[in-house]
């Protein structure tokens, strides 16, 4: 089981200390850091920032919102960081909500998977550089002939040698037909909401995606990361205050992260048994009722979704997380000696 240190993104102002913690993180063997966007902080730029301190630690992106960049600009993105880090990149993707991408960024939402297949497509031409870069699919053309177009589009290559054809690319995923496509398309796969009794109901989307013709890897060579808050403590108490502090995000992510119509994060916690604790969050929160919201989230969902414990209880459940798969857990780690107690407890 590989660590990784999950930076997130900014809340209103940028954090202070993260040097601290992607220092420690190297020192402690951690695998990787992670940042993300939502829309404020963008991904690359504090994992180039950051990370241009660090000698061997990957940097990775979980998430970059494929709607906020063309194809190639992601790729321009991922070549230069890669050269700039001696080959430490990872890339992940998704394709965000309608609230974002159409209300931020300004475009279409619809057709998400084929978008994502196109997305991945062109980032893999740009990095292999074998050719000109075209695309005759009708989310992302090159050259681009539509509406207002001058007609002088041509197709191009990078000027840049990429370092690396193979720049691993994962894909954050939630629903079966995106979960499949990941298997089949992606090099890893970032969930969210993944538990130990969840991980059952993601075996056969990931088998279909493998079993696909033309597949780029197999189930013994694809990662997955899992997003979980970890903490070691002393007592029965104090993980039930943690689970308690935990709730709100729960409650925010079920009821309030999109609209009534189109919660793809409440909806992987209907897959998950909890279709009417779902609808009832989210109408409360919606209604602007967020403290009876969370009230609602029961204490055995939080502690199933986190690694929350004593020291013991800690590498039992690690365990039980690796067992269904997981090659990769992305930690929120508060301190440095944080992360220096974690990476000692699971050497």
């Amino acid at each position: 089981m590989k660590l990784g240190l999950q930076l997130g993104y900014w809340g209103a102002q940028p954090p202070q200390g993260v040097g601290e913690l992607v220092a420690a993180a190297e020192d402690a063997g951690f695998d990787a850091i992670f940042t993300a966007e939502a829309w404020g902080s963008d991904a690359f730029t504090p994992l180039a920032w950051w990370g241009k301190d660090t000698s061997r630690i990957k940097l990775g992106t979980s998430i970059v919102q494929m709607s906020g960049r063309t194809p190639t600009s992601i790729a321009m993105h991922l070549l230069t960081l890669d050269h700039l880090s001696n080959g430490r990149v990872i890339l992940g993707m998704g394709v965000s909500g309608p609230q974002v991408v159409e209300g931020w960024y300004g475009q279409p939402f619809g057709k998400p998977l084929a978008r994502t297949r196109e997305v991945v497509d062109i980032i893999r031409k740009v990095l292999a550089r074998e050719d000109k870069v075209t695309n005759d699919g009708p989310h992302y053309p090159l050259p681009f002939h539509g509406e207002n177009s001058v007609g002088l589009g041509k197709p191009l290559k990078p000027i840049v040698h990429p370092l690396r054809a193979d720049v691993p690319i994962w894909l954050g995923a939630e629903g079966p037909k995106n979960v499949a496509q990941t298997a089949e398309i992606a090099d890893g796969w970032i969930p969210i909401f993944y538990t130990p009794k969840s991980a059952g109901m993601y075996q056969p989307w990931l088998d279909e995606g493998f079993a696909r013709p033309g597949a780029r890897r197999t189930r013994a060579d694809f990662e997955i990361a899992a997003t979980c808050h970890l903490q070691v403590v002393s007592n029965a108490e104090e993980k039930k205050q943690v689970l308690e502090f935990m709730k709100p995000f729960v409650s925010l992510y079920m009821g309030g992260m999109g609209a009534a119509e189109a919660n793809f994060h409440n909806q992987v916690f209907v897959r998950m048994g909890y279709e009417d604790l779902a609808k009832e969050v989210q109408r409360l929160y919606l209604s602007g009722e967020k403290d009876r919201a969370t009230a609602l989230i029961p204490e055995e969902l939080v502690d199933d979704m986190h690694i929350v414990g004593t020291a013991s209880e800690v590498k039992e459940k690690v365990a039980q997380w690796e067992e269904t798969g997981v090659t990769t857990l992305l930690l929120s780690c508060r301190t440095a000696d944080e992360i220096r107690s974690v990476a000692e407890l699971l050497a």
